[in-house]
């Protein structure tokens, strides 16, 4: 078994436009299965409230919900959870450079 090698300086990259979690799974996953937020939430326990406000941007996808979701479309918890750490890392870049002179 191999594991994913992570050290202090990993990155994703930086080519792939940056996109919400909640927009992968419409367009990469519900559109092309002819899924509904409903039809998701009865295959996968996850309430449709909250796969629409995954959907929407306003809650992150949860490690909970990233093995779930892993299930039902053959992939990784990791995968969803990588996508939100990313998502979330690039959000916060902006607000965190405003104290980069805390440690120049």
């Amino acid at each position: 078994m191999e594991l994913i090698q992570l050290t202090p300086h990993s990155e994703v990259d930086p080519s792939q436009p940056l996109r919400a979690p909640g927009d992968i799974l419409l367009h990469a996953y519900l559109i092309p299965s002819a899924l509904n937020p409903a039809q998701l939430a009865r295959r996968s326990g996850i309430p449709s409230d909250h796969i629409k406000a995954f959907i929407a941007d306003t809650h992150p996808i949860t490690p909970k919900t990233a093995l779930r979701l892993s299930l039902i479309f053959d992939t990784t918890a990791f995968y969803w959870l990588a996508l939100q750490a990313r998502y979330d890392l690039e959000r916060a870049k902006p607000e965190v450079r405003a104290y980069r002179h805390l440690v120049d």
